[in-house]
């Protein structure tokens, strides 16, 4: 079998049977992929929180925050789609962004140059060691998509790894249909 295209800027959607809590049903941005492992970050897993509430002398704000996945969870990061505005961004793909300066963000908030369609908060990130999303891959635990800005800053995140499957055509419009609910009837 031949393992499909992973880097930077894929979506990783987890197989419907995938059953470890941390990653069922989910969609993983990555950010990082090489040799030394991978890093990326769950899209679809909104956690009760506002930023301000986790930054200190942060400006009120109602962006959204995720929970980026399991590993540190002492950690925020964002992803935005105003890269022409924030020095010390990295562009994903085309129309995302990843991080920049802080303390300019804070002041492009208070200046409503950034609102909360343009930005998702993440709290901790999903990671993974030299050779283990390989390994996870050719076990059939993932399943590789692309990115599409909507995704992130459009779509409804509760529907979102149904969408992104869909979107992948084929087989997977099927698999998009397939119930969360186990039934061994």
């Amino acid at each position: 079998m031949v393992r499909p295209e992973v880097r930077r800027g894929k979506i990783l959607l987890a197989d419907p049977f995938l059953i470890d809590p941390n990653f069922r049903r989910t969609a993983v941005l990555l950010y990082e992929h090489g040799e030394a492992g991978s890093v990326g970050f769950v899209m679809n897993r909104r956690i009760k929180v506002k930023i301000h509430e986790l930054v200190p002398n942060f400006p009120k704000f109602k962006a959204p925050v995720f929970r980026g996945g399991p590993v540190g969870q002492d950690t925020v990061h964002y992803f935005h789609n105003v890269g022409d505005l924030l020095e010390g961004s990295h562009e994903v793909v085309p129309g995302v962004f990843w991080g920049g300066d802080f303390d300019k963000l804070k002041f492009l908030i208070d200046q409503e140059l950034v609102r909360p369609q343009n930005i998702r908060f993440f709290v901790g990130y999903s990671g993974w060691d030299e050779g283990q999303l390989a390994s996870e891959l050719d076990y059939g635990s993932w399943i590789v998509a692309d990115m599409d800005p909507n995704y992130l800053f459009k779509s409804n995140y509760r529907q979102l790894w149904t969408q992104a499957m869909y979107n992948k055509g084929d087989v997977y419009t099927v698999i998009a249909q397939m119930r969360d609910e186990v039934n061994y009837n």
